[in-house]
């Protein structure tokens, strides 16, 4: 590996020493074959571990076969899939994209454009909450709730407003004729892994509807399965407009969707939206085989018992590390310790101890395994973070 200096990647990340070169289900390795568990999969992507033999078979069938034709041709898979999603969620419309940040662009436009077909073409805010995150583009940051996004970038774009998360009276004033859709995540991730209690779900849909404005919900990170129902916000009882998913539907291959009713989709017609990339053979075949296992029964009830038993132990620690471990936050798979203190230590020693976690906005250190965990991988994970943070909490 080449020395930070010499390195001609852009420096925008500060990755560790480790160098990993292959996976096994919820295990990642190292060149020099050091074994890692793995709880962050990837931010969220890995659903299936790592090397998953279903995900690993249509990929390498469809690469003998067709790679690329762009959407200029039908894909026979994209209608495939996209049959799928309809039957299992609220949408008529899917619109395939290559990553979250492209899912979350097609959503923003489409909700504008509802509203143009509609004859109120001023209908163009998009409220939004603090600590959200929905990508890394122009419009993304824009409409994320952290000003450091937008920091050197130029001025905001206009037509969008971040309320502070939790504040209802707040929202309740903010929406209005200018209202185009209501953005939020049923569970944040960067955010502090916060999950919004269902009953403010509900209540959501109810202004939406009464205001005339649209509901996109952002399930990039904690939809495909991993609140222990296909998507987030079924625990509510209730469906967005729009809805954007990706990470861990495409199982680790690139790929995102952009899900639609009817009506939130009346104004995307012929030649306003577009992709070279975005729903190709390859992402086709592996996220089929993700969204088979995905919709198993027993595969949804096999992450809600691990849920449980990763909640319980999380308490644990929070138990066991008094005025350190502050809060259990998140849902299902997508789990936070608020610490009174960086996570970053902790982090550290976690990965020094061969378990593999992440870190999210206010001080919280973040949980996501793969779906696929196991009774034994939670409780050396946890028996891990125990360790870690007395490390760091001596240190």
């Amino acid at each position: 590996m080449l020395e930070a200096a010499d390195n001609p990647l852009l420096p925008v990340y500060a990755p560790p020493d480790e160098v990993f070169t292959r996976g096994e289900g919820v295990w990642l390795f190292t060149d020099d074959e050091r074994r890692y568990l793995d709880f962050i999969s990837g931010i969220a992507v890995n659903a299936l571990g790592h090397a998953h033999p279903k995900l690993v078979a249509a990929l390498t069938e469809q690469a003998g076969k067709l790679w690329h034709l762009s959407n200029m041709f039908r894909i026979e898979g994209q209608e495939k899939l996209a049959a799928q999603y309809v039957a299992h969620t609220f949408a008529d419309r899917v619109f395939f994209t290559n990553s979250g940040t492209e899912a979350i662009e097609c959503a923003l436009k489409m909700a504008r454009r509802y509203h143009y077909a509609n004859g109120q073409p001023e209908r163009i805010e998009i409220i939004g909450f603090s600590g959200s995150f929905h990508g890394r583009s122009y419009a993304a940051v824009n409409a994320s709730g952290n000003a450091g996004y937008l920091e050197g970038f130029g001025p905001p774009l206009p037509g969008y407003r971040q309320l502070p998360f939790g504040d209802h009276d707040a929202l309740k004033a903010a929406i209005g004729s200018q209202t185009a859709a209501i953005l939020l995540e049923p569970v944040q991730g960067e955010g502090g892994c916060r999950a919004i209690p269902e009953i403010c779900l509900r209540e959501l849909r109810a202004l939406c509807d009464a205001a005339g404005a649209l509901l996109i919900f952002d399930e990039v990170q904690c939809g495909a399965g991993r609140t222990g129902k296909l998507f987030a916000h079924q625990w509510a009882g209730i469906a967005p407009d729009i809805m954007a998913v990706a990470k861990g539907v495409g199982g680790g291959f690139p790929m995102g969707a952009c899900l639609a009713s009817n009506e939130a989709a009346k104004g995307m017609v012929r030649g306003v939206h577009g992709t070279t990339f975005g729903g190709n053979p390859l992402a086709m075949a592996v996220g089929f085989a993700v969204f088979e296992e995905l919709t198993r029964p027993q595969f949804l009830e096999h992450v809600r018992d691990m849920s449980n038993q990763l909640g319980q132990s999380l308490e644990g620690l929070k138990d066991r590390h008094p005025g350190y471990v502050l809060e259990v936050r998140g849902k299902g798979l997508l789990r936070g310790l608020r610490l009174s203190a960086d996570p970053k230590p902790v982090q550290i020693a976690a990965r020094g101890l061969g378990l593999l976690v992440g870190v999210a906005g206010e001080n919280v250190l973040r949980l996501a395994p793969p779906l696929i965990v196991q009774e034994a991988h939670i409780a050396k994970a946890v028996e891990t973070l125990d360790a870690a943070l007395s490390a760091a909490r001596s240190a």
